[in-house]
């Protein structure tokens, strides 16, 4: 609502948003929720019976408790509320990873209800985006939807799922008009930067003949060039959640980048005078540079290279941490997919879908796709591909992109690296990795990468304004393509000349300063003393906030442990900090657990107690704090030999005494030496 209230304890203002105004009230004059909501449809011009329906169904929460997050729902309500101002054209812009079909549910169960909408149609270009949008978000719409699969289509749902081309049809037959212009109130069109927003493409036509419902556009990166615009065709955007925003609030995996320079890349390669390729073909004499690799010449030691590095980061990051890498064509896809199954033999020899090719032309490829992306599938772990992954593939659990094409595209980039922006906790996935071999990576810098999308006009009257577009004219036949020689070289040595690790900063930008320096003066801005981090991090609530927080603030603490050589099997996070922000020496788990033995503080207990407490230090020392912390840790050996967790709570005097002992424990633990 757009009234806001503040009171002294005697009596009120209001701050009415809509007018300005403000005005004092008793608390007998304080308006009505009723009254509230006549002014509020009043401000908005919605005033009609329809305009309420629409805007008071609840959201549907049938998927165990998930219900929508605050930006979803504003996405949701503004949507919603533009439907009922009796909008037609609404473009909803939300990062990768933010639920955008989620939120389109949300908002077709919501028009279903209040019956301002019956049949929908959902369009989208790949078949991949159509099974995962039925199978998961619009599942509890399962009675009354189906997938277009034919030409012949069933009128008797109300849901329609399909592809642009299945509707658009082949030779002219445009199956589409086998309904009636009126018959769908409302048409999505997921990704719709993609379908492009030309009059002649093939969704255009749909949305066309379909032109007297409500059409909803989705996308994350809105195309806006001179001759395509999803923001013309949609309008200005209702909403826009970005991925910095994400990142920032923490519903987004921030990203480490790593990125690598291979020393061919950099000074080029020329072939000596008259040299053949593998195939006999003459190689010109010229100097091949980054973007001829892999489009015009391969070079065999160079895709080597590439997959011994990305082996390299799975050894030290887990070796089965779902790996995307993207490819120039499906050709090279083929050969980077042999060269990373000839550096991981081991695996590969008794699982042989460790690793796959996905791509347009590869069946069993694509039939692996729905395995690749499903968290608790354990193959294929690794995928390369070309084209076909770059948008819409929800895989939550994808820890590793691997850049080796060149990306001229902003709009391809961050489609490319959204494939990772998605949390799994429960996973292990806090942060992603971008290995980059292209300098793609420089996109980050463009000041449009996460801004506001524009609208460019072709302006060729030289500063007239915007002019009607030129007729069409069939453009005269062209003769077909001549096919790209490519070339096949070997015996080239090869390096990786240097490495450069960023990590994203709060900011949403590419941190320039070395991860130790960044993190310490963002602790340090967070917990200015010592003391004041201390006294957080013994809370027994607040420690595990500590590090989340310090997460989404773009603190990796597991590669400021690789950086700084303080083992997770040694050293508790507390003293990674400490070590990190306040130039204090750290102590080992071992240390600190011999220091509160030191002092006593067991004495003061039952010598059952005494038992009990010893162990408990003993599984700090071997695993951490969190085991200390947790209650299912008593029914395991060794306190299973003291009985259950309810004995051996009793023994403390119950639950509260327990809890305070192991409180006064932890603050030991974690006292100064």
């Amino acid at each position: 609502m757009p009234f806001a209230y503040s009171s002294n304890g005697k009596g009120f203002i209001e701050h009415d948003f809509f007018t300005g105004a403000e005005r004092q009230l008793k608390l007998e004059n304080f308006p009505t929720q009723a009254e509230l909501w006549q002014r509020y449809l009043n401000g908005k011009s919605l005033i009609d019976k329809q305009a309420t329906a629409i805007l008071t169904p609840d959201y549907y929460d049938a998927f165990e408790k998930r219900i929508p997050r605050y930006y979803q729902r504003i996405a949701i309500d503004k949507t919603i509320a533009a439907v009922a101002s009796g909008q037609k054209r609404i473009l909803l812009v939300m990062a990768t990873g933010t639920g955008k079909t989620f939120t389109a549910f949300q908002i077709v169960w919501k028009l279903k209800k209040s019956k301002t909408v019956s049949r929908v149609l959902y369009l989208a270009d790949r078949n991949i985006l159509i099974d995962q949008t039925i199978t998961q978000d619009f599942k509890p719409f399962s009675k009354i939807m189906c997938k277009v699969g034919n030409k012949n289509l069933d009128s008797a749902y109300e849901i329609f799922f399909s592809l642009y081309h299945q509707l658009a049809g082949d030779d002219g037959d445009e199956p589409f008009r086998q309904f009636k212009p009126e018959f769908f109130d409302l048409i999505i069109v997921d990704e719709c930067h993609r379908g492009s927003a030309k009059a002649d493409s093939e969704w255009r036509k749909i949305l066309d003949y379909f032109n007297g419902a409500i059409h909803i556009g989705l996308t994350a990166t809105p195309k806006e060039t001179t001759e395509i615009s999803s923001q013309t065709y949609f309008g200005k955007p209702v909403y826009t959640y970005s991925l910095k925003q994400g990142i920032e609030d923490g519903f987004l995996a921030p990203y480490k980048v790593i990125r690598i320079n291979i020393d061919k890349d950099l000074d080029g390669w020329r072939p000596a005078r008259g040299m053949k390729d593998l195939n006999g073909l003459p190689i010109p004499d010229v100097s091949f540079n980054q973007s001829d690799f892999e489009k015009n010449l391969v070079i065999e030691e160079r895709t080597k290279l590439i997959a011994k590095r990305i082996t390299r980061w799975l050894k030290e990051n887990g070796r089965y941490s779902k790996t995307i890498v993207f490819c120039v064509d499906i050709e090279h896809a083929e050969r980077m997919r042999r060269a990373l199954i000839n550096e991981n033999q081991d695996i590969v020899k008794d699982h042989p879908n460790y690793i796959m090719k996905i791509t347009g032309d590869d069946k069993a490829g694509k039939e692996s796709l729905d395995y690749f992306i499903d968290p608790a599938e354990k193959y294929p772990a690794v995928t390369t591909t070309s084209e076909l992954m770059t948008t819409g593939v929800d895989c939550k659990t994808c820890k590793l992109i691997v850049i080796d094409k060149v990306v001229n595209s902003l709009i391809t980039f961050k489609q490319m690296i959204g494939r990772g922006t998605r949390l799994r906790p429960d996973y292990d996935k806090y942060f992603f990795t971008i290995m980059d071999f292209r300098n793609a990576t420089r996109q980050f810098s463009d000041p449009d990468f996460d801004g506001e999308p524009v609208i460019i006009i072709d302006d060729t009257e030289g500063g007239k304004g915007e002019t009607e577009p030129p007729p069409l004219v069939e453009p005269p036949p062209l003769p077909p393509p001549t096919p790209r020689i490519k070339f096949y070289v070997n015996g080239v040595e090869v390096s990786i000349v240097n490495e450069r690790v960023q990590y994203i900063g709060k900011d949403g930008k590419l941190i320039t300063e070395s991860l130790i320096s960044y993190s310490r003066k963002n602790i340090l801005q967070r917990y200015a003393t010592l003391e004041k981090f201390i006294n957080d991090w013994t809370d027994a609530e607040k420690s595990a906030a500590i590090t989340k927080e310090l997460l989404e603030q773009g603190i990796f603490l597991d590669e400021l442990r690789k950086i700084s050589g303080k083992s997770k099997e040694i050293f508790d996070d507390f003293d990674l900090i400490l070590h990190i922000a306040y130039d204090k020496k750290p102590l080992t788990r071992q240390e600190r657990a011999a220091n509160v033995k030191k002092r006593g503080y067991l004495y003061k207990f039952s010598s059952e107690c005494q038992k009990v407490l010893d162990a408990l230090l003993d599984k700090y020392q071997d695993s951490g704090i969190s085991e200390l912390e947790n209650f299912q840790t008593l029914r395991n050996a060794p306190f299973s030999n003291f009985g259950s967790p309810a004995s051996i709570v009793k023994l403390f005097g119950g639950k509260d005494s327990y809890l305070k002992t192991l409180s006064e424990l932890k603050k030991l633990i974690y006292e100064a030496a």
